[in-house]
């Protein structure tokens, strides 16, 4: 009976640590995944220009082939209007544009330089694809956030006037 008694003490034990343990985990993760600022992307420090030969025909593969790391910022496009554009993959690694664009819209900018595509709705264009790499929310509930300024957006892109001097985000988000 004695025996019976310290194993149910120990069961108990057992299972506050557990929950104690992925509440510490789940916690964590959350903190870092529901911040897409904290990384650093408004501060231009260690940011250097990268200047290419790209040409307004050059694929995206080449746009971003002098690419090596996210200090460096990758200028596209010809416009009077000039915007940050930060895509933050699924791994976390972000690749800065800086995006010039007569477009009335980020969503149209984004089109005009190939570097977003998706399926219009009847809520305007659902992306899928940012830079090549597609989310499937069907598969695997993954899917583009869209963020303002740091701030979750309230429109899409294709509603969303293109603004200068404004920083713009697509994060890879599993949902």
């Amino acid at each position: 009976m004695k025996k019976t008694k310290i194993a149910r003490l120990l069961s108990v034990l057992l299972c506050f640590a557990l929950v104690a343990a992925i509440a510490l985990f789940v916690n964590g993760c959350g903190a870092k995944k529901n911040n897409p600022t904290d990384s650093g992307t408004q501060t231009t420090a260690k940011k250097t220009e990268v200047t290419s030969n790209v040409t307004e025909k050059g694929t995206l593969e080449d746009k971003t082939a002098a690419q090596s790391g996210t200090e460096e910022i990758t200028k596209l496009g010809k416009g009077e209007k000039t915007c940050s554009f930060t895509v933050k993959d699924a791994d976390g690694k972000e690749t800065v544009f800086e995006i010039k664009s007569d477009k009335k819209t980020v969503g149209e900018a984004l089109k005009e330089q190939g570097l977003i595509s998706g399926k219009e709705s009847q809520y305007g264009l659902m992306i899928d694809t940012v830079m090549g790499i597609r989310a499937d929310y069907n598969k695997d509930k993954a899917y583009w956030a869209f963020y303002i300024g740091g701030e979750y957006a309230q429109t899409g892109v294709d509603q969303t006037e293109l603004v200068e001097g404004e920083n713009y985000m697509l994060e890879y988000t599993e949902g």
